[in-house]
């Protein structure tokens, strides 16, 4: 056989193992899906609303029976005009005894109110307002990945991992 035959055979054969290396080291190292850059998880905001009770002490007016306070201005009058009758004398007495009985139911009527405004009593009563109860629900993930050399963006209902699939050059994004 010729020298120059074996020689060239070696160094085909050498190249074309070399490339077959190269190629399938490329092969084997090739991403097998697009690569995630970065995924972040989703929340949403559940709010439920409820009663929240409390007792509470109130005080009140009691109803007043006598609205007009004739009571207090009758009995005030009555007083008034007798210590007027005990002042004067003649007709000084008969002024005496209505300024008396004027004054005296005004001090009757403006007491009887008092009375009333003070006479009070406390009772315990159920206030309720609407409370809100939240809660922190999953709503998926916001996922950022490159295929084709192009960043690319997609809603998730799984964290996808480090890659996603390719199915016949398509990008697979449904739930594994």
């Amino acid at each position: 056989m010729n020298r120059s035959l074996v020689i060239g055979s070696v160094f085909g054969a050498i190249a074309v193992s070399a490339g077959g290396a190269v190629a399938g080291y490329h092969f084997v190292n090739a991403p097998r899906g697009a690569e995630v850059v970065s995924v972040r998880e989703l929340h949403k905001t559940i709010k439920t609303p409820r009663q929240d009770c409390r007792d509470e002490q109130v005080t009140r007016v009691k109803p007043v029976k006598d609205k007009d306070r004739l009571a207090g201005t009758g009995i005030g009058a009555v007083v008034g005009g007798l210590l007027g009758n005990r002042v004067g004398g003649g007709n000084g007495k008969v002024l005496a005894t209505v300024a008396g009985a004027a004054a005296g139911g005004y001090a009757g009527n403006k007491i009887q109110e008092k009375v009333q405004q003070g006479d009070t009593y406390t009772t315990t009563e159920q206030r309720c307002t609407t409370a809100y109860d939240s809660k922190q629900l999953p709503a998926g993930y916001d996922v950022v990945y490159v295929f084709d050399g192009k960043r690319q963006h997609a809603h998730l209902d799984h964290d996808p991992g480090k890659t996603l699939p390719i199915q016949d050059g398509q990008v697979v994004l449904a739930s594994r």
